[in-house]
């Protein structure tokens, strides 16, 4: 639902953006924004997406002088062009006032002390979760990614209370800290883990490993970067804040806007941003926007846990396939650990696809292999081919995991 500060914030970017961002003059060429007088109106105008982006490289999506720019982030690019951000003096401002509302709505204080492991330089994620800490007037810890000896020594001898990581580094560091037995000299509280979707399976194995409270942030590098959202500790979702960014979620298919509840994909248009304004950018992030009020009582909407991306669908036998689907029939079958590898292959004429996963029940093994290729084809629909491994043999990462690999292109 739209507020009408919302929605004065809204026709205060319209006014101008056609004059500031040769992106926009372009994109709404025809267009007479100043007939945007309700919600209805505004989701009439065209969406814009991470392929406009990339056209735009390097600085077309730039809005404001090159004297006001202070900062340049950018997307990774390994899949295209990348995407580069100018962030003003304002921008940078905000973005850390985001970050700090995410910490303390997990509450963590300026008593603690932050580990952040995540990467700097271009990209957004290491940067802001040391400038929302610093705000919040938190010890930081800049340790960025990698050096797992050293990361564990900072952690034990500057006695780090809260980690900042992906779940894959944050699983990996768990399970390296079990296996030097060092868990007793560490003082670890909460975790704060963003950058990737993650199942309920590996967050119970990280958790507990780590004997953490964990907490999901969101963000990309096209909204500010990580802190957009952040989830409480009633786990029901992540509170956005819609002072900063106003959220849609529409049918993916027919961009269709969606009512409150239902799923679909998320699109967000900046509010406050100056270097690089964004209008219905399409996430390709699948999620809802959750009704009514959240028990921690934080005025701020939710949207819910991220289910998957528009583009992380593979089509296996004609049926479509989610990661996020995987994740949650796995967590159902006991025995069977968090982490999985998918292998696609074409042979003979016909898709294979084969789903490795960990287990340290290794005496059951065929039994589990039996269990999950059942499961799988109760839950999906297709048959597939299921291979147990011991825990730790599939790779781990120091950022993002990849779990599916498609082999028939």
């Amino acid at each position: 639902m739209m507020t009408e500060a919302q929605f004065l914030q809204i026709q205060n970017l319209l006014s101008t953006i056609q004059e500031k961002s040769a992106f926009y003059r372009k994109k709404f060429e025809g267009i007479d924004l100043s007939s945007v007088k309700s919600r209805e109106d505004f989701e009439k105008l065209p969406f814009s997406n991470k392929g406009d982006l990339r056209e735009a490289y390097p600085l077309g999506l730039q809005a404001v002088p090159d004297r006001e720019v202070v900062r340049i982030h950018s997307s990774s690019g390994t899949t295209g062009v990348p995407v580069i951000i100018p962030y003003t003096r304002q921008d940078v401002a905000d973005w850390a006032e985001i970050f700090k509302r995410c910490y303390e709505t997990a509450g963590i204080t300026d008593l603690d002390r932050i580990q952040v492991t995540p990467g700097y330089g271009l990209w957004t994620a290491g940067i802001g979760f040391q400038t929302g800490a610093e705000l919040l007037g938190a010890m930081v810890i800049p340790m960025g990614p990698g050096n797992t000896d050293k990361q564990i020594q900072m952690m034990t001898d500057l006695r780090s209370t809260v980690l900042c990581a992906t779940s894959s580094y944050a699983l990996l560091l768990a399970e390296e800290i079990t296996r030097r037995g060092v868990k007793d000299q560490i003082c670890l509280k909460k975790g704060v883990i963003g950058s990737e979707r993650w199942g309920e399976k590996m967050r119970r194995r990280i958790a507990n490993e780590l004997g953490v409270k964990l907490y999901d942030i969101y963000g990309l590098t096209e909204i500010y970067g990580p802190g957009i959202a952040m989830s409480c500790d009633y786990e029901c979702g992540m509170h956005y804040w819609d002072d900063y960014i106003y959220c849609e979620i529409i049918d993916p298919k027919t961009g269709e806007v969606l009512p409150e509840g239902q799923p679909g994909e998320l699109v967000i248009t900046t509010l406050r941003k100056q270097g690089a304004p964004l209008i219905r950018y399409r996430t390709h992030d699948l999620t809802r926007i959750l009704p009514g009020e959240c028990p921690c009582g934080s005025p701020y909407p939710r949207i819910d846990t991220l289910i998957g991306r528009t583009d992380d669908m593979i089509k296996v036998k004609g049926v479509n396939i989610f990661p996020g689907q995987i994740d949650e029939l796995l967590r159902e079958v006991e025995g069977v650990s968090s982490e999985y590898q998918v292998m696609i292959d074409h042979l003979g004429g016909r898709d294979i696809m084969t789903l490795f996963f960990e287990t340290d029940a290794w005496s059951c093994r065929e039994e589990l292999e039996t269990r999950v290729k059942l499961h799988f084809k109760a839950k999906i629909g297709i048959a597939i081919a299921a291979k147990a491994v011991s825990i730790g043999e599939l790779p781990r990462s120091e950022k993002k995991s990849t779990r599916i690999f498609d082999n028939r292109y």
